[in-house]
This record gives structure tokens, sequence and C-alpha cells, in this order.
């Protein structure tokens, strides 16, 4: 006995309808009017048209009323209960009695369930999937059209039951005659004995069709032996044209070992070469953005200087006391300005304007002028790259502006 039990045991009674309240408590000393109030009232629940009588006064009616109880549960409702324990009527009936109380008690439950559900499987009762059924259906109407036709035969077949009937009746009144029995008996007779003569041929042939496969096979072993000695001496001559055959085997070997060898050195300088191609397109490609990027520079620089010699109220000015790089940078346009001013009054100044008239004075002075410039331009650039000095913008702008385009002055000449 457990608390458990009990406490499912009376919520299942209170559950069941039981018209009394049962305590944990009333379990603890026997009470087999308690249990068998109980026993009844199940049996009723279960069946109301049994009849157990409810006499448990004396020793005799007790045993005779848990015989009959356990008898109708096991019975009706396949439920072994222990006889001993429910005559004792305490903790251990509680075991008992809650196998009959559980069954009972479920069976409400579910079909508490099945209520609920009715209107569900009202609302889905129409709802299936035909195509699912489609076998099912076949064989129905296969079925349903066999047993029509049966149902045709059979019902022919009765109605020749009446002359059959006739026939068989007059068959089986007929008396038996010996002689026409004998006949049928050596008929018979007959029949068998050639069906045993038959097989005893069938016999002796099997017995002839075996000799004759032994002898086959005899006659098969034979050649298969000579076969096989006949492999065995060709097996152990030695063909005249091996020799030559390994021997070109073994060259044929060294030339696929040679050939393998340089075909992998044609694939590595086949590989070496495409890399070399490529690190010389790459460089190629560089240098030439390189010199791209340098005549660009060199352009702007020329549009630069330009730009900066036509300008006539620029004022250039160099600080000697400050020894910054932004002084270094200065210096260096500076320098970049001066060379170019110089190499384009160098370019005019080379440019010379005569006369038709004659004069070696003139042509003396020409030549003189030319040297004279050459060593000037080079005495100007050393000057302008050892020492920094000062330029005014008067100067560099008048400068800038001596080189004049001589369009007219290829015409004297």
């Amino acid at each position: 006995m457990s608390f458990r039990d009990l406490r499912n045991f009376t919520e299942m009674m209170r559950a069941l309808g039981y018209p009394r309240l049962i305590s944990m408590e009333n379990f603890h000393t026997p009470n087999f009017m308690l249990v068998s109030e109980v026993l009844l009232w199940l049996v009723k629940r279960y069946e109301p048209q049994t009849d157990i009588p409810p006499d448990v006064e004396t020793e005799q009616d007790r045993v005779f009323f848990i015989k009959a109880v356990a008898q109708f549960m096991a019975t009706k409702a396949h439920i072994k209960l222990n006889t001993k324990r429910l005559y004792q009527a305490d903790g251990y009936a509680v075991k008992e009695l809650l196998k009959v109380t559980s069954v009972l008690y479920g069976a409400m439950n579910t079909k508490g369930v099945e209520r609920a559900d009715v209107s569900e499987e009202d609302s889905s009762k129409f709802k299936f999937d035909l195509g699912s059924k489609i076998a099912d259906l076949k064989a129905a109407r296969q079925l349903a059209s066999e047993i029509t036709s049966k149902g045709a035969s059979l019902y022919d077949l009765l109605g020749k039951e009446v002359e059959l009937r006739e026939a068989r009746t007059e068959s089986i009144a007929r008396p038996l005659e010996i002689n026409e029995a004998e006949k049928m008996m050596k008929v018979a007779i007959d029949c068998v004995l050639e069906q045993v003569q038959k097989t005893k041929d069938m016999l002796s042939n099997v017995a002839l069709d075996e000799a004759n496969l032994e002898a086959k096979i005899e006659k098969r072993k034979l050649e298969l032996e000579r076969s096989q000695k006949r492999l065995q001496t060709l097996q152990s001559v030695r063909p005249a044209f091996m020799d030559e055959y390994e021997k070109i085997e073994e060259q044929l070997q060294k030339q696929y070992s040679s050939y393998l060898e340089k075909f992998r050195n044609l694939t590595y300088m086949e590989q070496l070469l495409d890399d070399h191609r490529r690190t010389e397109q790459e460089m190629f490609e560089e240098a030439a953005n390189m010199l791209r990027l340098t005549q660009n520079r060199l352009k702007e620089e020329e549009q630069h200087l330009l730009k900066s010699g036509n300008n006539d109220d620029s004022d250039v000015e160099i600080q000697e006391d400050e020894g910054s790089d932004s002084e270094v940078e200065d210096r260096q346009i500076m320098k970049r300005r001066t060379t170019m001013q110089t190499l384009l009054q160098g370019r005019a100044g080379a440019r010379i304007v005569g006369t038709m008239q004659g004069g070696d004075t003139e042509e003396d002075d020409s030549g003189d002028s030319e040297i004279d410039l050459d060593e000037d331009e080079e005495e100007e650039e050393d000057e302008m790259e050892d020492d920094s000095m000062e330029i005014s913008p008067s100067k560099s702008g008048h400068r800038a502006r001596k080189p004049e385009p001589l369009e007219e002055s290829d015409n004297d000449f």
C-alpha cells in the first residue's frame, strides 16, 4: 500500500460519481463493509444487469461474495483480482480495487474525448483523398464482377438440380452388376500395368543414357589430358624470335625513358621561356608607363614655366637666411626656370638675321657671336648650378620676352 495508490483511488471514485466520500484513513484498519459496498457499486457500474447477492453478514457469505465478484471481473472485464487481498479489506485491497476503477476511469475519459471529436469526425467524414483509394476501388470492382459471375453460374447449376437429382437417384438405385465391375477393374489394372511398363522402359533408357554419358565423359577427360600435355610442351619450347623480341623490348624501354626525360626537359624549358617572356613584357610595360609619366611631367613643367615666364607681375624672392627644406625646393625650381630661360635665349640667339649685303665684318661678327653665345650659355649654367643668386622679376621677364619667333628670318637666307 502506498499513499499515491490511496490518493488515486479516492480521486477516481470521486470522478466516477461514488455517492459516499472516501478518505485515505478508511483503509488503515480492515473495513470489509466499505470494500463490499465499493465492489458492488463497481460491478453495477460495469454491468447494471448483474445479480450478485449483497449479503456479507456471515463468513461464508463474504467468501461467496468475493468469489462471485472476482469471477465476474475475470469473465466480463478480463481483470484478475486477488481474493485474499480483497478479503483482508485493508490497504492491500486498494490495489485490487484500483484495477477496476482505473479501467472505468479510462473508459470515461475516452468517451469524453470521443464526444468532443464527434463534430470533427462529422465535418471530415467526406473529406478523404480518392487518389489513394483508386487501387482499392479497382480491386473492389473486380471482386464484385467475379461475385456476380459466380452467382450466375451457381444459379444455372441449381436450375439443373432437378434433372441431376433424378439421374443421381437412378444411378444409386440401380443394382451393382459383378460382371461390369470385373470388366472395369480389369481395364483399370491394364492401365496401371501399361504405366508400370512405361516407367520400366524409361528406367532402362536412363541406364543406357547414363552409360553413354559416362563414356563421353571419359573421352573428354582423355582429350583434356592430351591438350594439357601439348600445352606444356609448347610452353617448354622457346620460340626462335624470342631473343630478338627481348632485345627490341629493352631498346624500346630505353627509348621510352629517354623520351620521358626529354619531354620533361622540354616542358620545363617552355615554362622558363614563358616566365622570361612574361617578365620582359612586364618590364616593357613598366618602362612605357614610366616614360609616359616623365613625358607628362615634363610637359606640365614646360607649361608651368611658360606661364610663369609670361607673367610680368610675378615676384621671386629667395631667402638665404633660412636653411629649411622649402628653400631647397624653391632653389631647385628657380634653377629649372633659369635653365629653361637660358635655353630659350640660346635658341633665340642662335637664329641670326642677316641682309643681302656682303662683308667680312658681319660674317666674322656672326661667327664670333655664335661662339660667344655658346660660351655664355655654358658659363651661365655653371653659375646657376654652383651659386644661388637673386634674380629680379623685371630682368627675368625681359629675358623671357627676348626670344620671339622669327618666322620671316628663314626667308632672308
